[in-house]
């Protein structure tokens, strides 16, 4: 804002007596006589007089009048009151004077003060300007030291990955056992490694940023106040300046409208009253504005020693960036020289251990080697006894069908005897018999050995089973009789012996329980069983010794690294006997390259679906009982299957009242009370500790700070591992509880795999998806940190951004860093990547993926790092069966897992492109686009997937 000028008739308003301002009624006229009757005040004194009034205008650039011509005899007092009058007039105007002067002097100072505040605005603007060129030097410096430590870190990894190609080649001369020992030696190293450099870049990146907007404030926060304040007072001199020109313009118009020089003196004389208060106002006015701005150069001056304090800051930011620098650098080459120390003590170790486990391994070796010839020279021997007692059996078969020939004929000698002597001595009470059984026990006087030869007979006892047998292929036999007078009076008198046939099915029957043969078998049996075994451990140790290093590093946030996950249920599933039906589908999972089912909840729940457990350890739930789960778990097991347990630990549904009516008193096992429950749950009265996490309203609130609370949880998580059978959970509604308390009771179960389920809303503006998602992912982040990385969590992020991405929106798939967009982008290893489960879909549909898009989002996280997971209903009800495996076999083919690479070309709105690990290249959309036409693909590629529009992949030859 410029200095304003006040004109001229603010301050000169009477330069002389005669000097009359031009007016169009007056300047203009050359001559004119009037004779008026005026009435003239001067000081007290009022004086009427006729006078004629001579106004002779001569030359239109001198305003004066020149001639005065009075009839009058007054005139000489009248010139005597003009020159006193002249006298005030000279006064006044000598105080005009002054005041125009101190009116410049006013301007002056404010002028100065407008171009010092000019002077400091750019001042502050060019130390504004040096000192964020000096941030964005520093920064550049910072990040071309971050770029020479990160160069130093791939140089040091290229050393670890030769070293450990060193070691693999010593590893395959002694069957490649050593390559595991050193990846588990050098893994957590590296780790650590990454992890103390992204800590380092995350301080250096903060400190700056912090430095930055410090200097920012304070120097937008000063020249804001400066302006603010000079405003403020040029406003004020600009209204002094406006009531002073108000008060000359009605000065002025009095004068031109007066008719007599002596109304106006009078009129003159008030006036300039009111301007020595004004001017004294204008005086108070400047005092006011020379203290603003004594204010303002305060200000300024403390300003400048806050920029000198700032840039102070700025140099010590500077020294301690400079210093933390030269400390990282020493710190990375001590580190550099304890990684070399490391490593050779390593390759030492690695030695060391190479000859003890070969040498330990020749020797299991040869101990196996020699308990397998034991076991077969063992089984032979079974075999060659087993044969022998066959060929016993057979002469003893034989022999008995010899036997029951030479019976028959005794038994119809006998029965032919028997009726002939019935005959002749009918009614004779000497001879009385029994038929019983197939044998005939005969009652007589005489003890003929012929009676007791066809009574009893040359035969050993008969075996339990042989006489099940007889019993069941001979039912006509004739009943016992105990009556004498029933045995007479029988019809039945032929005796039904089994045909040799019968016989020798008795010899091919199965020993049951209790025969002769019965320890043989069973022996056989169990050595069959033990041989099968040492197979599958020796195939198992093969394997392991075959696979890379991060599939045998095995930790509950990731599994073996290569786990694909099988959601084995839905939300109607509860309506059938699901455990049994899931069992039968086992073999198939294992045949398309499942390796994890995650299982329903199994405990008694509220709800059929299972999410509102009561009772614990009651495993008798609506999907089945507690033995068809284990057999579940048992058949999975067989197809090496992980079985993953659906675990509710956020809250518990109680079983009883309390006095007041609140359910809040549980039952079975764990029969806690209100104590249990979090104190912030409004509904259900709790008296524990506030919650560590979000509300779930349905149903009590479990207080985990409590010890008696995780020492039962963790007791109950054992007893499912070790009783039940699961190997790892799958954790519901883990926003309710905070994630160290999961990472107690992860250490304390020892899961083989867990997966947390953070579900949390993703951002939208103005109905739209927004495409920074940072904020989401950075809080599923947050929850896995609490855990200390024990747990993996569901990409809820992922899965979000895919419903808006595969609309021709392929932009939305890639970070500004190039890297993934979801939690696979920052901490892939414990991403757990899905498109629908239970909730998303199924007959809930709170959030189902879009139909049509579907098997591009399969071949997107089937193709990517982090843990795939499919959907029970996609995989058996939707047609896609053999298409996911064709996926799935694609993933296991290229060796992809959950930590490998990835690398994207191409995102934008016709497609999407990206290379995945060393071995397969995956494309989506419609726009043409191979691995020939990528300069920086290397390789020979063949196409192993091709859905035309929709995706395909390729896999590297």
């Amino acid at each position: 804002m410029g200095a304003a000028l006040l004109p001229d008739a603010a301050f000169g308003i009477f330069p002389r007596f005669f000097n009359v301002p031009r007016h169009p009624l007056i300047c203009r006229t050359t001559s004119a006589t009037s004779v008026r009757k005026r009435n003239f005040f001067f000081g007290d004194k009022r004086i009427s007089k006729s006078s004629l009034i001579v106004l002779s205008h001569l030359n239109d650039s001198d305003d004066k009048l020149t001639d005065v011509v009075v009839d009058q005899d007054d005139v000489i007092g009248i010139e005597d009151e003009l020159v006193v009058t002249k006298k005030a007039l000279s006064e006044a105007q000598h105080r005009q004077e002054i005041i125009e002067k101190e009116r410049d002097q006013l301007l002056e100072e404010l002028a100065r003060s407008e171009a010092k505040k000019q002077e400091y605005i750019t001042t502050i603007l060019h130390d504004k300007e040096v000192a964020i060129s000096e941030l964005e030097a520093a920064k550049t410096l910072f990040q071309k030291k971050l770029e020479d430590s990160v160069e130093e870190k791939f140089n040091l990894e290229s050393k670890l990955v030769l070293a450990k190609q060193d070691a693999v080649d010593l590893a395959v001369q002694v069957e490649k056992l050593a390559e595991v020992a050193f990846q588990q030696a050098t893994s957590h190293i590296l780790e650590d490694a990454q992890l103390r450099i992204s800590s380092a870049e995350t301080t250096a990146a903060e400190a700056a940023h912090l430095i930055e907007n410090q200097i920012k404030d304070a120097i937008e926060g000063t020249i804001s106040s400066i302006v603010e304040k000079s405003n403020h007072a040029i406003e004020r001199a600009l209204v002094v300046a406006e009531k002073a020109e108000e008060l000359a313009k009605k000065s002025t118009e009095t004068f031109i409208d007066g008719t007599s020089p002596f109304t106006e003196i009078a009129a003159v004389e008030a006036e300039n009253i009111k301007l020595q208060g004004i001017i004294i106002d204008i005086e108070s006015e400047l005092m006011m504005a020379r203290s603003q701005a004594d204010k303002l150069k305060l200000e300024l001056e403390n300003t400048r020693q806050q920029l000198q304090a700032f840039e102070q800051r700025a140099n010590d930011a500077e020294k301690a960036l400079l210093d933390f620098q030269e400390s990282s650098r020493e710190n990375i080459l001590q580190r550099e020289e304890e990684m070399k120390s490391m490593l050779e003590k390593v390759k030492k170790d690695v030695a060391d251990r190479t000859k003890a486990i070969s040498k330990a391994f020749k020797a299991d070796l040869k101990n196996i080697k020699a308990t397998v010839e034991a076991a077969k020279e063992v089984v032979h021997c079974k075999d060659y006894a087993y044969l022998r007692r066959c060929e016993a059996l057979q002469r003893s078969l034989k022999s008995s069908e010899d036997a029951v020939k030479m019976w028959r004929q005794r038994a119809e000698m006998a029965e032919s005897l028997l009726l002939k002597e019935r005959l002749q001595d009918e009614g004779d009470a000497d001879s009385i018999y029994v038929v019983n059984g197939g044998r005939i026990d005969l009652l007589t006087d005489v003890d003929s050995q012929k009676w007791k030869l066809l009574s009893d007979g040359p035969r050993r006892e008969i075996p339990q089973w042989m006489a099940r047998r007889i019993n069941a292929v001979s039912p006509k036999f004739p009943p016992k009789k105990i009556d004498v007078a029933e045995a007479l009076t029988s019809k039945f008198r032929s005796l039904e012996l089994p045909t040799v046939d019968e016989v020798w099915s008795i010899a091919r029957e199965k020993p049951k329980e209790g025969d002769a043969l019965i320890e043989h078998v069973y022996e056989r049996e169990t050595i069959e069983k033990k041989r099968k075994a040492l197979e599958r451990a020796l195939h198992r140790k093969t394997i392991q010794w075959q696979r890379a290093p991060e599939q045998t590093k095995l930790e509950p946030g990731t599994g073996t690294g290569r786990e694909i996950v099988f959601q084995g249920f839905n939300w109607e599933s509860w309506r059938r006997r699901w455990y049994l039906e899931l069992a039968a589908k086992t073999a198939d999972l294992s045949n398309c390259g499942v390796t994890a089912v995650w299982l329903p909840p199994p405990t008694e729940s509220v709800a059929p679906q299972g999410y509102m457990p009561s009772d614990l350890y009651n495993l008798n739930s609506s999907y089945g009982s507690v033995e068809e789960l284990k057999y579940c778990i048992e058949e999975m097991h067989s197809q090496d299957l992980l079985a993953l347990g659906d675990v509710v630990l956020n809250h518990r549904c109680a079983q009883k009242q309390s006095p007041n009516g609140v359910w809040n008193i549980f039952g079975g096992k764990l029969a806690w009370g209100p104590e249990a429950i979090v104190c912030d749950d409004p509904n259900f009265q709790g008296r524990g500790n506030p919650s560590s996490g979000d509300i779930f309203h349905a149903a009590p609130n479990v207080d985990h700070s409590q010890d008696f609370v995780r020492k039962d949880i963790k007791e109950w998580l054992n007893w499912l591992r070790n009783d039940i059978g699961f190997d790892g959970w799958r954790l519901d509604f883990v926003r309710g509880f905070s994630g160290t308390y999961v990472k107690e009771y992860i250490e304390a179960s020892t899961p083989v795999f867990a997966i947390g389920e953070y579900w949390d809303s993703l951002g939208y503006e103005h109905g739209s998806l927004c495409y920074n998602q940072d904020a989401h992912r950075q809080r599923i982040i947050n929850w896995i940190n609490a855990t200390g990385g024990t747990s993996s969590a569901f990409d809820m992020t992922t899965k979000g951004i895919l419903h808006s991405a595969l609309h021709n929106e392929y932009w939305r798939l890639i970070d500004p860093q190039g890297k993934p967009t979801g939690v696979m982008g920052w901490w892939a290893s414990r991403a757990v990547t899905f498109l629908e489960n239970h909730d998303t879909g199924s007959t809930q549909g709170h959030w189902p993926f879009p139909r049509d898009k579907l098997m591009q989002g399969y071949a997107y996280i089937l193709t990517h790092p982090g843990t795939p997971t499919i959907f029970y209903d996609h995989f058996y009800d939707f047609g896609i069966h053999d298409v996911l495996t064709e996926l799935i076999d694609a993933r296991r083919r290229a060796g992809i897992h959950c930590r490998s690479s990835i690398k994207i070309y191409h995102a934008n709105n016709e497609g999407y492109v990206a290379q995945v690990g060393d071995a397969l290249v995956m494309k989506l959309g419609q726009f043409d686009w191979n691995p020939s036409k990528e300069n920086q693909l290397e390789g020979s590629w063949q196409k192993f997937v091709d859905k035309g529009p929709d995706y395909q992949v390729w896999l590297r030859q």
